[in-house]
This record gives C-alpha cells, sequence and structure tokens, in this order.
C-alpha cells in the first residue's frame, strides 16, 4: 500500500474528535483493511461497567469507513450509508479492538464489515459484528 494512502488515512482520522474524545487510535493500515483500538475508559462505560455499545459501533464504523477508504483514490471520502451491528457479547477488557474490512469494492458503493473484539489479559474475545456499505464522496 502506498505511503500516501496510509498517510492520508491517519490525517483523516487524527481530525476526527470523537476518536480523541474515545482514546481511540489506529493499530494498522493495509490494503482493504484498517484495525482501530480504544482502551474502556471510565466515561465510555454503560452502568453494569462494560464498555458502551457506543463506543463498540463507533471504531467499528470507522475501521470499516477506512478500510473502504484504502480502495479508493487519494482524491475521494467516504460517508456511511448505513451499516448494522450485532452485539455478541459485553465489551469487557482491557481495550476493544476494531477490524474493518472490505467485501466488496465498488466506485459508487463499497461493502465493508467489522469484527469488534475485547481483548483482557492477551486473551481475545468477539463482542460484536458489523456490515454496512460505505459511499464515495469527492474531496
Amino acid at each position: 500500500m502506498e505511503d500516501r494512502q496510509k498517510a492520508r488515512i491517519q490525517k483523516s482520522f487524527a481530525a476526527q474528535s470523537m476518536m480523541t474524545t474515545l482514546g481511540a487510535e489506529i493499530h494498522s493500515v493495509a490494503e482493504g483493511t484498517v484495525v482501530i483500538t480504544a482502551p474502556l475508559l471510565p466515561g465510555s462505560l454503560q452502568q453494569q461497567g462494560f464498555g458502551h455499545a457506543g463506543l463498540t459501533f463507533s471504531i467499528g464504523d470507522s475501521a470499516a469507513g477506512y478500510a473502504a477508504l484504502t480502495t479508493l483514490p487519494l482524491d475521494s471520502e467516504v460517508v456511511t450509508a448505513e451499516i448494522k451491528i450485532n452485539l455478541l457479547a459485553p465489551a469487557k477488557g482491557d481495550f476493544l479492538r476494531a477490524t474493518g474490512r472490505v467485501v466488496k469494492p465498488g466506485r459508487r458503493l463499497v461493502v465493508v464489515t467489522s469484527e469488534v473484539h475485547a481483548i483482557e489479559d492477551n486473551t481475545e474475545k468477539l463482542i460484536a459484528v458489523l456490515q454496512g456499505t460505505m459511499v464515495p464522496v469527492p474531496l
């Protein structure tokens, strides 16, 4: 993957104040795949002490969107047209890791998925799966 592609994704991610608020970071970028991690901070927990579904959804959506962006020209961006989530288990652990992947790239629509794992003591547990559609938009 081209360095300019990675730099563009890093710059775009850094401009997302939501990701900053959540303490999220890009872990890796490759063609068709982006991994984002986020700690389970006191401000991102729900009433039972688990990571809030909003955190899980946010990093899953962003990982999928940036995975889509890796397949597009440098003069484009993406927006989420629709994305669904299946929550499979409580978000309990040290941090969450969302792995976004492109299922089918396209010029008008990019179909994506994301898996979110909770990591605790080097053990990972799948807690959510997302599937959606990203729409390329010109800069």
